[in-house]
């Protein structure tokens, strides 16, 4: 009768045993961000305000307009007046 080896003897070297370690797959990710609907909203308020400040304070065909109205005659009239004067005194609270 012959006994054939089963196994090794040292109960421990199973777990020695190393098995390849595979390496982790690179996958191709990108960066990316996500905005919110609030910063998106405050983005473009930032934007108008911008745009509102590198305007001139002075609106050269808004005076051009009004210069030509004062040259014709007609224009002024007592309607025009009572209505310059409304807002004159509604600017100062005064209604």
């Amino acid at each position: 009768m012959t006994i054939e080896r089963l196994g090794p003897v040292d109960p421990l070297q199973q777990y020695n045993k190393s098995d390849k370690v595979k390496k982790p797959q690179k996958s191709q990710s990108t960066d990316s961000i996500n905005v919110s609907n609030e910063a998106k909203l405050r983005s473009e308020m930032m934007q108008a305000v911008e745009q509102v400040r590198n305007m001139p304070d002075i609106r050269q065909d808004r005076v051009e307009e009004v210069k030509a109205k004062l040259q014709d005659p007609s224009y002024i009239n007592d309607q025009v007046l009572d209505r310059v004067a409304d807002e004159i005194m509604s600017s100062f609270g005064i209604d």
